[in-house]
């Protein structure tokens, strides 16, 4: 197989010699992506590196130039882009350009949902680049927050184009089929529309669907359609099977209704139901500038947690600062000081009388209780485990199973929202947990104070 390697958007011949390779960034099913220095330039990019050999073996080939073709054709700010492509004897290069800032699935992941300012800049920006997609005569098929990363100024870059169709050439015709198995399943399983599913026919609004689940799932926290395999998720999706859960915005609402349709001609953005423009003056995207949003700064991203008559508004807002005060820790903190003829009574007892025992590897217990642990809208009943060591544990307790533990650093730090609800920050991710009994405050100060135990000292002989 060949590339051209003297056929890129500059018309400048490169080699691996003229970069400087360092970390691997990404990684897919036959390429790895690689961050790299232009050794003349200084500039970062992300350089595709595909294995000759493994993509033939796979039969990858026409996937692969059909990549290399979209990316071609596009030149907008909101995808990525590609600037050489080039090859030896063994690879193909890809060099595109770098999002510093990683997939938008990482701060789903970080933040378990997005507030609706924000769900509502973000998939703004996906309508635009759809838009612009769309215009050239191209459906990305496996639309999805893996695929969509951040660049420094935190705007989207949609990428990876291996499963995308060109459905029209110069002249608006439709294409030959990438392979001859047209009924074979592109996508993701979560995000993969219909049609795609059950016809051998293209259409443009399969991304629109995509879409409908990615608004869904910023705001929720999880995808529509979920299962334990992708059979049953499939089934789902052709039932048009999902719900919302309480508290989702009304308006988004609507919208993720108008675009999570079976017919994809009747799908809201799409040609036959008005095209882009009735997609853009859709209540939830009002104030939006779609002409200029790319020039603008996206709001910061800020988790959705909606109020409601169990889960008031934040009254701690004199206590939602970054890092532990000491003068603050003094008001909260009542070191307890424990013997270790005491400990050995407790832990005695609380072998023989406690049934979650089990699951804190014989450390002593300092506080637990039933909570619900949140991911976006979505909550899940679980008994919370404060043990030395220090451990947070949580278990499944109609199960009886250890489900996992919110992982212990100097960095992590606790927060109270309300009396019901509170956060544990820790460098990776943000854990969202309500107290049944409206006693959050108790679960940080405890928190707080352990974590003072085992972090403070080290702090002040710095």
């Amino acid at each position: 197989m060949s590339v051209d390697g003297g056929d890129s958007k500059k018309n400048v011949k490169k080699t691996p010699n003229d970069f400087i390779f360092g970390k691997v960034i990404g990684e897919g099913s036959y390429s790895t992506v690689y961050l790299a220095k232009e050794v003349d330039s200084s500039t970062e990019y992300a350089i595709k590196v595909l294995e000759k050999r493994h993509i033939m073996r796979e039969r990858k080939t026409q996937y692969v130039m059909r990549e290399k073709e979209v990316l071609m054709k596009l030149n907008h700010p909101f995808f990525i882009r590609l600037f050489y492509t080039f090859q030896d004897t063994d690879r193909l290069y890809f060099v595109l350009s770098y999002a510093r800032r990683g997939e938008l699935l990482d701060y789903i992941h970080r933040l378990s949902s997005f507030d609706e300012p924000c769900t509502k800049w973000y998939t703004a920006e996906i309508v635009a680049a759809l838009e612009y997609l769309h215009s050239k005569g191209i459906i990305h098929r496996d639309l999805k927050p893996e695929n969509i990363l951040l660049n420094d100024e935190m705007h989207i870059q949609i990428t990876d184009f291996g499963s995308a169709k060109i459905l029209k050439d110069v002249k608006g015709e439709e294409e030959a089929p990438v392979s001859g198995r047209t009924t074979s399943f592109v996508g993701t399983a979560q995000y993969v529309s219909p049609e795609i599913l059950t016809s051998k026919k293209a259409y443009y609004s399969s991304d629109l669907w995509a879409l409908g689940c990615i608004v869904y799932q910023l705001m929720s926290g999880l995808p529509p359609f979920r299962g334990g395999h992708e059979y049953q998720i499939f089934q789902k999706i052709t039932k048009l099977e999902y719900e919302f859960p309480d508290g989702f915005s009304v308006v988004a609402q609507d919208l993720v209704e108008k675009l999570l349709v079976l017919d994809p001609e009747q799908r809201l953005g799409c040609e036959e139901m008005g095209g882009f423009e009735k997609l853009k003056s859709h209540p939830f995207y009002e104030g939006i500038d779609f002409e200029h949003i790319h020039e603008q700064k996206p709001p910061p991203l800020i988790p959705f947690l909606p109020a409601t008559s169990t889960n008031p508004e934040n009254i701690w807002s004199n206590y939602r600062q970054p890092g532990f005060d000491d003068a603050r820790m003094v008001e909260i903190i009542t070191q307890t000081v424990i013997t270790d003829d005491e400990r050995k009574k407790r832990l005695d007892d609380q072998k023989q009388t406690n049934k979650y025992h089990k699951f804190v590897e014989n450390n002593l217990i300092l506080k637990q209780g039933f909570v619900d642990k949140r991911k976006g809208l979505f909550a899940r009943k679980r008994m919370l485990l404060l043990t030395e060591g220090p451990h947070l544990y949580y278990v499944d307790p109609v199960n009886q199973v250890l489900k996992g533990q919110i992982p212990w650093s100097e960095e992590l730090r606790p927060e109270a929202k309300n009396f019901k609800t509170f956060f544990v920050h820790t460098p990776n991710r943000t854990y969202y947990l309500e107290d049944r009994e409206s006693r959050s405050e108790e679960w940080v100060a405890k928190i707080s104070e352990v974590w003072q135990q085992y972090y403070g000292n080290r702090n002040n002989k710095k």
